[in-house]
């Protein structure tokens, strides 16, 4: 295994010490000590991955140095374009390290999103022509050095990306000093406990990636209701709003809810204008605000301070709410009777209990089940 430290200290010793991307589980050791050990200027965590790698080409225009930019691999979707329109050899050349947590690798019990994403990811990056190294838990101080100082020189021999996949264990687990959360606010858990038994039986209701799935799928099952309306969007980080939006453009009887989270809007928060403009008044959705990215370590998102609610009024939503204590959630059973497109920002802490249920069925048996029940009277 590797030391964070051991990696920081051998990437800065090459003259590189300028971090970007989005967190993967993965990653979480070498994230947590770049957060917690580089200051912000050299530490950026991006909207999405292809800013990232936006931000990078920026970083070595102005320094001539380059970049490590990190994500998960289900992040190169992202990525792909300003990589191939902007950093690639044939455009502006520019020399960047992708340090990409392999989710999904094969032979390596994973959860379905992430299988075909793994399968694919060395042959990904071979038709993207970026040359690659594989580091695992059996990389050893030794081997790192070498052939990270091999990577180094071909990124910088070539000016052009580089890549390196990460498998699961690869880095010692780093544990910094978290400051206690002696937050007043309300969990994820006590808001989704009171939405699910708010929100209609025949209403609909599209869930984002990570816990907040998790969670709604627990409370169902400890209520013994049904979850053929729930549409759990296991992958898509961010794409959850438009999801909802499809259907709620084309059911118009049917309520549908999006429940999302501060990290996936901000990925692609131009999909609140998309709501807004199709004046669905079915549209209700509903952001838990918890300014980290509580699935993959709790680290705090971009931008932490963004006015999420006043964005929704200016993207054209003309009714906007704003919930931040326990008794305020009794708003919503008037909130959710009304017409939409809604936009109801509630502010949560972070954190969440670690033995979470996880979903049984398969995504196509979750995706037949919510087709019958979307069209079921």
């Amino acid at each position: 295994m590797i030391d964070p430290r051991d990696f920081c200290l051998n990437l800065s010793n090459s003259g590189i010490n300028f971090f970007a991307g989005v967190p993967d589980s993965l990653l979480i050791d070498i994230c947590s000590f770049v957060d917690h050990n580089f200051p912000k200027t050299n530490h950026q965590i991006t909207a999405n991955e292809g800013s990232a790698v936006g931000l990078g080409i920026g970083y070595f225009l102005a320094t001539q140095k380059i970049p490590l930019i990190y994500m998960q691999n289900s992040g190169l979707g992202n990525a792909t374009n300003p990589l191939i329109s902007l950093a690639d050899r044939k455009v502006y050349s520019i020399p960047m390290i992708l340090m990409i947590g392999w989710r999904g690798q094969p032979e390596v019990s994973d959860e379905p999103q992430h299988l075909k994403q793994g399968l694919i990811t060395k042959d990904l990056l071979r038709v993207m022509d970026i040359p690659f190294k594989i580091f695992s838990k059996d990389t050893n101080r030794s081997s790192m050095e070498e052939e990270l100082s091999e990577l180094v020189k071909c990124c910088s021999d070539h000016r052009a990306p580089v890549a390196l996949l990460i498998k699961k264990g690869t880095f010692n687990p780093y544990k910094p000093n978290k400051k206690k959360n002696d937050s007043n606010l309300m969990s994820r858990h006590e808001v989704l406990d009171f939405l699910v038994n708010q929100v209609g039986s025949k209403s609909i209701i599209v869930s984002t990636t990570g816990v907040t799935s998790r969670e709604l799928l627990e409370l169902r099952i400890k209520y013994k209701q049904d979850t053929a309306g729930d549409f759990l969007t296991v992958g898509g980080m961010g794409h959850a709003s438009q999801i909802a939006l499809g259907i709620s453009m084309q059911k118009k009887n049917k309520e549908v809810a999006c429940l999302d989270g501060d990290g996936a809007l901000l990925m692609h928060m131009g999909s609140l204008a998309s709501i807004a403009d199709s004046g669905c008044k079915n549209y209700k959705y509903i952001l838990l605000n918890n300014m980290v990215h509580d699935s993959v370590g709790g680290q705090p998102i971009a931008a932490k301070n963004i006015n999420f609610s006043g964005i929704a009024k200016a993207s054209g939503f003309k009714k906007v709410f704003t919930i931040s204590e326990l008794k305020e959630l009794e708003q919503l059973k008037v909130i959710l009777k009304q017409d939409g497109p809604t936009f109801i920002e509630i502010k949560i802490r972070p954190g969440f209990k670690e033995d979470l249920i996880r979903p049984s069925k398969t995504p196509v048996e979750n995706k037949d089940a919510l087709i019958k029940f979307i069209n079921t009277d």
